[in-house]
């Protein structure tokens, strides 16, 4: 059986000034972006917008397309690593699966901890209806799921979170935060509201690699506000 030789990797292509803007970290392995608020990781059967459209930009000279290493809700802002070779995407995803990746979300959320610290340890399942479509929710019969929450500021009505999930469910912030009574700020789903956007960023992330992959993403515009009055300070 003859094998289809792969096209070899051509010469790196211009960036569109958008995307290049959104890239955080560079290197021969990996890069890591910024993903805007809205925009899908995968293509969806509906169509629309994804970061696939952005794939052939980031190839940069590399024989396949970049591939992201984890996932990333549509409606949150932030941190995407991306592999860059078929090893390196092999390497990142088995430290993703194993919880070996640092991460830090900020989250402005409705009401807030009466604390300054602490975890939810509330285990995730999908439920779906034909009314409502599918959803999560915290249940006995769920996967796992940890988040480690820390208090970074308050405001009326509003509390500024720095969450760390320990294990990766699908909307695991989301959902845990919902289920102590503070929803997101512009969740529509889990109860926090429709106004104004997922107030959730990825803002940071760090893989146990050789270098070190870190990176950390800036404050979309969408969520400046209500951090400024939760006591962020624009840094």
């Amino acid at each position: 059986m003859m094998r289809r030789r792969l096209p070899r990797a051509g010469p790196p292509c211009q960036i569109p000034p958008a995307i290049a803007a959104r890239i955080l970290l560079l290197r021969e392995d990996a890069m890591v972006l910024d993903k805007p608020a809205g925009l899908a990781v995968h293509r969806g059967p509906r169509g629309g917008a994804s970061l696939e459209d952005w794939l052939e930009a980031l190839r940069m000279g590399k024989r396949h397309l970049p591939q992201p290493a984890h996932r990333l809700d549509a409606d949150t802002a932030g941190c995407l690593v991306l592999g860059r070779t078929k090893p390196a995407l092999a390497a990142l995803g088995a430290l993703f699966a194993r919880g070996a990746a640092e991460k830090t979300y900020w989250a402005v959320v409705r009401g807030g901890p009466a604390g300054a610290e602490g975890s939810i340890a509330l285990p995730l399942r999908k439920r779906s209806s034909a009314a409502q479509g599918w959803r999560m929710e915290a249940h006995p019969d769920g996967q796992a799921a940890l988040t480690r929450w820390l208090l970074r500021g308050r405001a009326e009505g509003l509390a500024w979170l720095e969450l760390r999930p320990e294990t990766g469910r699908t909307h695991q912030l989301r959902v845990h935060c919902a289920a102590m009574g503070w929803p997101i700020l512009g969740d529509a789903l889990y109860g926090g509201g429709a106004e104004g956007g997922l107030h959730l960023l990825a803002r940071a992330i760090a893989l146990p690699l050789d270098p070190l992959l870190s990176a950390t993403a800036p404050v979309p515009p969408h969520m400046r506000a209500a951090l400024m009055a939760c006591g962020w300070d624009g840094a």
